[in-house]
């Protein structure tokens, strides 16, 4: 057992073994108590250990009691003091706030007081870039706002129409044209195109609002500041057209659609008459539809599954039914298909078209893809990785980025499947309106966590900038037509017959004193000769011209030429006119002239 001597077997002395088993109640034996056990013989100077048992009595054995909640089964044979548990700590007299979170992907109250304040920043330099474009009339703006002074009186007092507008306007014309109409009868063509900015810059406003809610404030301040400067944004926001109340009812679509993603499946109903008015304003923003409904299956994924295919379906059907009302109360609309559906192509190429594209849109389109690659690669930029908050999948952001991002492309590529590139500088705004978010999102990338990268945001945002002044001022440069209008004043009354190079602007200026079906373009023309027979196109206007048909004539050469040249050759050895005027004007492409002839 032990070589020492005076001691136990578990190593106390043999004394104190016996005043410890005196003290504890135990005894000291030379075998152990339990039944069967071996029989062991103390050593000398040595005791054994042995539960004390009475010679009557059964062994005894502690139970063991897992459930008690204080009792440890050794505190009371241990020779060791328990330690008391540490008294509870007294109340704080007071306790600190919490700080709350500081970062540009957390929306705290003060974030967005300042992202508020950035976006007000962003809209002033918005409007300075549209205000700073001037210029008369142009022929799109003469055209819708003269007609809605005509579709205006047939509403209210029955007059006769002069042409039927519907048949070949690209929306319809008792919408926007009438709308027009009535702010130009108090304020003007001015007034007219403070209305085109107010809805652009309500539509740059409504895009923060949709982006900040789809990703963060940084990717909606940066959506917005990209927006508000390219070309398009700064040509619609002063251009007295269709295009800017379409864009703002599109934005406004697409906000119901983020912004009610949460809600039961028919509240995304709210975003259905905003945008089936969008299409009647302007056909072509029916080109955008599915990239709604897409959108409203694509926000609504992540909180639905595969039950927010219902809220797309929902939409579809709701817009589709407004549609379907509209049609039926309105009755056959051909500008339709003159303008949108079976529009006659042209003889542009795909190559021209692709490169005016990438001029007008192209540093906004690759931010988006940008943003649309980090997006899918990484839901969050990392800024702030203790922030509580799942992403979504990854297919799920992809597939956001390549239907926000790829809508960019629809406007250039229907128009090379048409081969025209007539208006394609506005039509290229609406879709980068919808890829707008995604190049927030890069943008923001771009610039890094905690801007570790400014520079490279300012950089692209400042080439952004830069090129959308330069592309607006060059696209906002149709001829003044001041002088020819004051020219053109006494020359002209409610008996005679005009012809006119963009006809629409002096049937514009001079409603006063002539009716738009006195003005003849230099487009389109039919006509029976003195000598019996029918003529169409140039040779049309040449034996017009021969015939002394006209009572004044206008033209330039610079929008159709062939009509230019039939006429010069009418005049040749002709007695009928001589010329009254020749008023010069000065376009990007160089100097040119108005040319008046008058009727001896």
């Amino acid at each position: 057992m032990s070589d020492r001597q005076g001691q136990t077997s578990w190593g106390w002395p043999a004394q104190e073994a016996g005043d410890y088993h005196e003290v504890y109640g135990y005894e000291a034996q030379n075998t152990y108590a339990y039944p069967g056990a071996p029989q062991y013989a103390a050593e000398p100077g040595y005791v054994n250990v042995g539960i004390p048992q009475q010679a009557s009595q059964a062994p005894y054995h502690p139970t063991y009691d897992p459930y008690a909640e204080t009792f440890d089964a050794y505190d009371a044979y241990s020779p060791y003091p328990v330690e008391p548990e540490p008294a509870p700590e007294p109340e704080p007299g007071y306790t600190l706030p919490a700080v709350p979170e500081s970062a540009w992907s957390v929306d705290t109250r003060r974030s967005k007081l300042l992202g508020r304040g950035v976006l007000l920043c962003i809209l002033l330099i918005q409007a300075g870039l549209s205000l700073r474009l001037r210029r008369t009339a142009f022929q799109d703006e003469a055209l819708y706002i003269a007609s809605g002074h005509y579709e205006l009186d047939n509403l209210l007092h029955g007059t006769k129409l002069p042409v039927d507008f519907a048949s070949y306007f690209s929306g319809h014309p008792k919408l926007y044209p009438v709308l027009a109409a009535l702010v130009d009868d108090r304020f003007g063509l001015t007034g007219v195109r403070l209305m085109s900015l107010l809805f652009m810059l309500g539509a740059t406003g409504l895009l923060y609002s949709f982006t900040r809610r789809l990703f963060n404030l940084r990717a909606g301040l940066g959506a917005a500041a990209l927006f508000s400067v390219v070309q398009a944004t700064s040509v619609l926001g002063n251009l007295a057209t269709y295009d800017a109340m379409a864009v703002f009812l599109l934005a406004l679509s697409a906000w119901l659609v983020v912004r009610t993603d949460r809600m039961n499946a028919a509240a995304v109903l709210l975003a259905a008459p905003p945008a089936a008015l969008a299409f009647a304003v302007k056909y072509a923003s029916g080109l955008y539809l599915p990239t709604l409904v897409l959108l409203a299956v694509l926000t609504a994924h992540r909180h639905r599954g595969i039950g927010a295919l219902a809220r797309g379906a929902v939409l579809g059907l709701g817009t589709g039914a407004l549609l379907g009302a509209g049609y039926v109360l309105s009755g056959p609309l051909g500008g339709i298909s003159a303008t949108t559906t079976d529009r006659a192509h042209g003889t542009d190429t795909a190559r021209t078209m692709l490169e005016h594209s990438a001029q007008w849109g192209g540093l906004l389109f690759l931010a988006a893809l940008a943003g649309t690659v980090a997006y899918a690669l990484r839901g969050r930029m990392g800024e702030m990785p203790w922030i509580a908050g799942s992403t979504s999948g990854r297919w799920r952001r992809t597939g956001l980025g390549i239907v926000l991002t790829g809508t960019a492309l629809l406007a250039p590529a229907y128009q090379i499947h048409l081969q025209t590139e007539i208006s394609l500088y506005k039509h290229i705004g609406f879709g980068l309106l919808f890829a707008a978010p995604l190049a927030g999102l890069g943008l923001s990338r771009l610039v890094g966590p905690h801007f570790r990268h400014p520079q490279l945001g300012i950089m692209l945002y400042v080439l952004t900038l830069v090129f959308g002044m330069v592309q607006a001022q060059q696209a906002y440069s149709w001829p003044d037509s001041t002088q020819m209008i004051n020219t053109l004043r006494p020359l002209v009354d409610h008996k005679g017959f005009y012809l006119a190079e963009e006809q629409e602007v002096p049937g514009y200026y001079l409603r006063d004193k002539t009716d738009w079906s006195q003005w003849q373009n230099t487009y389109v023309m039919e006509y029976r000769a003195k000598d019996g027979k029918q003529y169409s196109g140039p040779d049309a206007f040449e034996h017009a011209v021969r015939d002394g048909k006209f009572d004044v004539m206008v033209l330039h050469g610079g929008v159709t030429t062939d009509t230019y040249d039939a006429v010069r050759r009418g005049l040749k050895g002709n007695s009928h006119y001589r010329l009254a005027a020749v008023v010069p004007f000065s376009t990007p492409g160089g100097e040119k002239a108005y040319r008046i002839w008058v009727k001896q």
